[in-house]
């Protein structure tokens, strides 16, 4: 039981961190593509790779990398915003802020997510 209160309060603070992270990306920038929620997503994938390689190579318990991955991770990342706001850009006609935002998303978050295990692996 203490375990899901782990990742519970974990993945609030990565919402935490997800909100204000959101908030100093998009104030810096003013366009039309959702950089904060991009960003996010990145640095979300890199740190569930480079979790998994610690994990899988280096002895993290599982325990950290529940916590880590199932708590901050997920709490920090969000695919729901990420599909809104592909959708919202679709919808204003920027096809291709929306395009990029679909396909960069998928192709830089696992490039990240690789990176992080590459790392791991030293």
């Amino acid at each position: 039981m203490w375990l899901a209160a782990a990742v519970a309060v974990v993945a609030g603070a990565g919402a935490v961190c997800r909100y204000v992270a959101d908030q100093v990306i998009s104030h810096r920038r003013d366009t039309v593509f959702p950089l904060g929620t991009f960003t996010i997503n990145i640095v979300g994938s890199f740190v569930l790779g480079l979790t998994t390689g610690l994990a899988t190579h280096h002895g993290l318990s599982t325990t950290a990398a529940t916590i880590i991955g199932s708590g901050f991770c997920a709490g920090f990342t969000t695919f729901s915003t990420w599909m809104w706001e592909t959708i919202a850009l679709a919808e204003t006609r920027a096809a291709l802020e929306a395009s990029i935002n679909a396909v960069g998303s998928l192709a830089v978050g696992l490039a990240a997510a690789g990176l992080g295990l590459w790392l791991a692996l030293l």
